[in-house]
């Protein structure tokens, strides 16, 4: 693509993302869920005719799909990369600066989704432990690219953990996505997929049907002290200030 279109192209989709109504209906879809023109119209707080038009433009430019059920017509993002976009976005945002005081729910900020894929304080503490306990080494080719070494394998697996099918996947396997409220890297890919998926499926976390918290069971506290030495009763509802101050400002649409 010759250079003057590349920069065409991305001041498209950048303008695609500017507009406030449609920045509220991407970000209510980083919880992985699918919905309609008109829950994303509410959540916009814009009319139905305007919020067709604002899904027309988000489609057209890649930026979300379209799912045909019968006579329902829903939408997603397009795909994790759009997510990932997102979240780079926030990190960015003159808004989560020092000075920002934060209003978004402590829970949320402690566990949520990023698409497929768990984000917040637990998901960049278990970042940590998968590095420190040497399951996971950075990748010779970098690029925020991560291996799965013969003991992360291993251990993953024993938690049930299907890591053939995340293999098997047409996208990044293991990768590394900077968390806008920690400022600090968690796992995505195929394989922070995997992990999320498992800790729902053994009911280690409950997903918000509106939101895109993420709830630690006592089971999952239990599984995440024995396990990794992690004890979320101790962040669930009250976060350090320090945390805090850097919790993006943009949260109706989460």
């Amino acid at each position: 693509m010759p250079a003057d279109s590349h920069d065409l192209a991305i001041s498209r989709v950048a303008g695609a993302i500017a507009e406030p109504a449609r920045t509220k209906m991407l970000c209510s879809l980083m919880d992985g869920h699918a919905r309609t023109s008109t829950e994303l119209g509410v959540i916009a707080d814009v009319s139905a005719s305007t919020a067709s038009a604002h899904l027309a433009r988000l489609r057209a430019d890649g930026l979300i799909r379209l799912h045909t059920q019968g006579r329902h017509r829903y939408y997603s993002l397009a795909d994790a990369q759009v997510a990932r976009a997102l979240e780079a976005l926030m990190v960015i945002s003159p808004n989560a600066g020092a000075g920002f005081v934060p209003t978004t729910p402590g829970r949320l900020q402690f566990a949520r989704t990023c698409y497929d894929h768990m984000a917040g304080t637990l998901a960049v503490q278990l970042h940590d432990y998968f590095i420190a306990s040497g399951w996971l080494t950075a990748a010779a080719t970098g690029r925020g690219l991560y291996e799965l070494t013969a003991s992360g394998e291993s251990a993953l697996g024993e938690l049930g953990l299907d890591l053939q099918t995340a293999k098997s996947q047409r996208r990044r396997f293991a990768c590394s996505c900077m968390d806008w409220s920690m400022r600090r890297p968690h796992l995505a890919g195929a394989l922070g997929s995997a992990f999320l998926q498992m800790a729902l499926r053994r009911k280690w976390l409950v997903q918000d049907l509106d939101s895109r918290a993420l709830a630690v069971t006592p089971k999952g506290r239990k599984a995440l002290a024995d396990q990794f030495g992690l004890h979320p009763e101790k962040h669930d509802d009250a976060l350090s200030t320090a945390q805090g101050r850097a919790v993006h400002a943009i949260h109706g649409a989460f």
